[in-house]
């Protein structure tokens, strides 16, 4: 049975799950760059976190539950500095190895896309293969193949771009 999917905009003062899930999401990461645990066994605090809350009408953290648990999160950007069509960047997603292939991290992200309308990217690094057949398959899902995928010249790192 598909695991109920909620998104919960999590304020300052419950920033450390957003910290915590980090950890995670960071230590996934050691497959695909090279990233090092510190003496105590901790990844480097993420750069710029606070700007998430002192940002708060351009940087929005997300907490992603599945049947009311913990089950990863997303750090979504508002990019746009004009009066058009809105632009959101998916700053950081994350879902936890347990609720992965059960539908989670794709109802997370529709549930994000649907909340805030306008143009999108995502983007994945060149290496990480799991992620980039995740965003195709949800995006192209999600807008019925009406999507761009650029690769930037110099890294490599695919980008998928849509607007809804």
């Amino acid at each position: 049975m598909k695991p109920i999917v909620e998104l919960e905009l999590v304020p300052e003062q419950r920033r450390a799950v957003i910290e915590n899930l980090l950890q995670f999401y960071l230590y996934d990461f050691t497959l695909y760059l090279d990233i090092a645990a510190d003496e105590n066994g901790r990844f480097p605090d993420y750069p710029d976190l606070d700007e998430f809350w002192s940002k708060a009408d351009r940087k929005f953290p997300f907490l992603i539950r599945a049947d009311g648990e913990p089950a990863g999160m997303a750090l979504v950007e508002r990019t746009d500095d004009n009066g058009k069509k809105p632009s959101y960047y998916m700053v950081e997603f994350f879902v936890l190895q347990k609720f992965r292939r059960h539908g989670v991290g794709g109802s997370a992200a529709v549930m994000l896309f649907d909340r805030f309308r306008g143009r999108w990217k995502i983007t994945q690094l060149k290496n990480n293969e799991p992620a980039q057949r995740f965003w195709r398959n949800t995006i192209e899902i999600y807008t019925n193949g009406a999507y761009k995928e650029r690769t930037h010249p110099f890294q490599g790192h695919p980008s998928q771009y849509f607007e809804n």
